[in-house]
């Protein structure tokens, strides 16, 4: 009776050596069509290139395999996926709660919120908590809801219409634009202020500061005077010489 015993199954395709059949379909470094040859010819052309033979389509008949630097590959192909990792967007739903009676200082804090959830591509779910006598009157909280979604309406939809749930009153808004499409604004945002910030630096570092020209003004001023104290000889000096 046949029976695994577990261990993890190599996902990794199979490469020189490791290959076990009598030809192969073989593609060339640069991607050209070779053409089936047998194994040992396809080993030897892998030596004479100083390559790898790999295997790239097992089900083929026969295996199509290709000549290439295979640590090259698998090095290239996780720095794909990891920056495929980095720019995945995972869609996040944010929660705001809020009373039928909220003054208008809160809400507009908690609208303040709801507006930063929608501009990063977040969902918001809205939720309106009644309690004692607010249940009897759950068209306060649908009206509230409905002025949430007009006011931000430029930003996010209802994805969820208003429903009762409980002494919760529940909405859920989407936002207009994509994960990826806020992430990549933010992206571009801060790398602005970035630039601003090293723009500014280095024009406050190229200015002269104001204390430095009066002082070089000074400086030209005294120079001057000088020069006519040298070049202008005094009256006494002038009766001696004649």
């Amino acid at each position: 009776m046949w029976c695994y015993r577990g261990g993890s199954i190599s996902t990794e395709p199979r490469i020189n050596d490791r290959i076990r059949v009598p030809e192969v379909r073989l593609v060339g470094p640069s991607g050209e069509q070779v053409g089936i040859v047998p194994l040992a010819k396809a080993l030897e052309l892998a030596q004479e290139y100083d390559l790898d033979l790999v295997e790239v389509a097992a089900s083929a008949r026969p295996p199509v395999c290709k000549l290439m630097d295979y640590g090259k590959f698998k090095y290239e192909s996780a720095m794909k996926a990891r920056e495929a990792r980095k720019n995945q967007a995972h869609t996040v739903i944010k929660e705001m709660k809020l009373r039928p009676k909220i003054d208008p200082h809160d809400y507009d804090t908690k609208k303040g919120h709801v507006v930063r959830f929608l501009k990063q591509g977040d969902k918001v779910k809205i939720t309106i908590m009644f309690r004692g006598r607010e249940q009897s009157r759950p068209e306060l909280g649908y009206r509230l809801l409905q002025r949430l979604a007009s006011d931000v309406e430029d930003l996010g939809f209802i994805e969820s219409n208003p429903k009762q749930d409980g002494r919760n009153m529940i909405m859920v808004l989407g936002p207009h634009k994509k994960k990826t499409e806020a992430m990549a604004e933010a992206r571009e945002a801060q790398a602005a202020r970035k630039a601003e910030r090293q723009g500014v630096s280095a024009t406050d570092e190229e200015a002269p500061s104001e204390d430095a020209t009066v002082e070089a003004e000074g400086t030209e001023v005294a120079s001057a005077e000088v020069a006519e104290d040298v070049e202008a000889p005094t009256s006494h000096e002038a009766s001696a010489e004649a």
